[in-house]
């Protein structure tokens, strides 16, 4: 037995470079990549401010710099699309503090600005927004928006009464497509939905401020791939371009043109035509994230979705993301059929609470009801976009969550299209039509 005697000696060594949870953490979780070497910032590049960085004891350091006017950033050169990413972090000196992921930076500049998805840290031994997400550089604080997800009281209380302050705490944080999900000391804070960013790089953050002392070790990550969008525009390989994987319901009101240096789908019919002009999908979508870009310069139009070929002059039967140009932007709608078809539910994000009832609905209109202030009106560009997985649908609008419902009665699967509304004078301009599927490996994930 005496040849082994070396090995305590040595284990005890390992420990004290690595550190007892880091090494044992990666012992234990297959599939996970470690970020951080430990040793140096190897892999990693400082963007924003000029907050100082260090690495000692196995630990990245932030430390505030008082004299930074913008936030600071320790970000990694690989970029991560659906990932489990996970990490321990210690408050040395309180400070305001976050997590980016599927972050991005633009300018030439030595700090060029970092803008994305933010898990923010917030130091505090009672109520806090730890493990919220921010928009860092983009949306947050636009439009009187700051999170972009809704917090569940209990949990939130939970996540904060598992916070140990000064000592070490646990952060997770998992993308799948559209979902975004975190945890704090294993307590669930966040799940909800986004479409803006499927991929990009993780960045530590040091809040521009008088002081604030982070430190952050065992930083790992499971590389889960990464999604990508498909466009139903295409330029083809004479640089034509052409739709692909839908069809032209009369195709007399379709044409491509260029405008405002995109090339862009040009829908157009006057009154006379009682029929919906309309982009349908040769393929049914059960569970996915769709949008579109679009200008409006007169009548009404939708985003089509989980909708059935019907025989009438909408040809169309099931849900719409309205585009109208008003109050009713980004609502959801239902479209009837035939006459022998159960009939349309109409406005199912307007519905009373007694209507929600009765067709076991739950809404959630996450804005005001004036959706007028978010739209960019005098032939401005739009984004909408739709969010449905199982009973859940979600609709946007220039990035801002406006309807969030469970209908568990509605359709589960169905084309995607572009409506030209039939009876009215239409003129309006679509690009960036695109979808992404979740796969139920995805969804799987996702409702872990």
């Amino acid at each position: 037995m005496k040849k082994f005697q070396w090995l305590p000696s040595l284990l005890a060594a390992v420990l004290a470079a690595v550190g007892t949870a880091g090494l044992f953490a990666q012992e234990d979780e297959e599939g996970f990549v470690s970020l951080f070497n430990g040793k140096d910032f190897t892999g990693w590049v400082q963007k924003g401010g000029d907050a100082f960085y260090k690495v000692e004891d196995g630990m990245i350091i932030g430390q505030c710099n008082p004299e930074a006017r913008t936030n600071s950033f320790m970000c990694t050169e690989q970029e991560f699309g659906n990932f489990i990413f996970k990490c321990e972090y210690k408050v040395d000196v309180p400070g305001n503090s976050g997590i980016q992921f599927r972050s991005h930076s633009e300018g030439d500049g030595p700090r060029p600005h970092v803008f994305g998805y933010q898990c923010e840290i917030a130091p505090s031994d009672g109520e806090s927004d730890t493990c919220r997400i921010y928009d860092e550089g983009r949306r947050g604080h636009q439009n009187g928006i700051v999170w972009l997800n809704d917090v569940d009281p209990e949990k939130r209380a939970a996540a904060d009464a598992s916070y140990k302050p000064g000592d070490w705490n646990t952060i997770e944080i998992q993308c799948v497509g559209p979902s975004i999900r975190t945890w704090l000391n294993g307590n669930e804070v966040t799940n909800t939905f986004d479409y803006m960013d499927m991929s990009g790089f993780f960045g530590l953050q040091i809040h521009a401020g008088k002081q604030g002392t982070i430190c952050w070790r065992n930083i790992r990550v499971k590389d889960l791939g990464t999604s990508e969008w498909k466009s139903f525009f295409v330029k083809n390989n004479s640089g034509e371009w052409e739709i692909v994987d839908a069809y032209e319901y009369v195709p007399s009101c379709w044409s491509f043109t260029e405008k405002d240096g995109h090339e862009v789908l040009w829908g157009h019919h006057t009154r006379d035509e009682q029929r919906d002009g309309l982009i349908v999908s040769c393929h049914n979508y059960e569970n996915f994230v769709a949008k579109v870009d679009y200008m409006i310069n007169g009548g009404n139009s939708a985003l089509y979705f989980r909708a059935e070929e019907v025989k009438t002059p909408w040809l169309l039967r099931g849900y719409q993301n309205e585009i109208a140009g008003n109050a009713a932007e980004a609502h959801i709608w239902h479209t009837s059929g035939t006459p022998s078809d159960p009939p349309g539910r109409g406005w199912i994000a307007s519905l009373s609470p007694e209507a929600q009832a009765q067709q076991g609905v739950t809404v959630n209109l996450c804005q005001s009801q004036d959706f007028t202030e978010m739209l960019r009106h005098d032939l401005g560009w739009n984004e909408l976009a739709t969010v449905a997985l199982d009973d859940h649908l979600i609709t946007f609008l220039n990035g801002y969550k406006i309807v969030d419902m469970l209908d568990p009665n509605g359709e589960k699967t169905g084309k995607l299209g572009l409506q030209l509304h039939g009876g009215a004078d239409v003129d309006m301009w679509f690009y960036n039509f695109k979808v992404l599927e979740i796969t139920p490996e995805m969804r799987d994930l996702i409702l872990r």
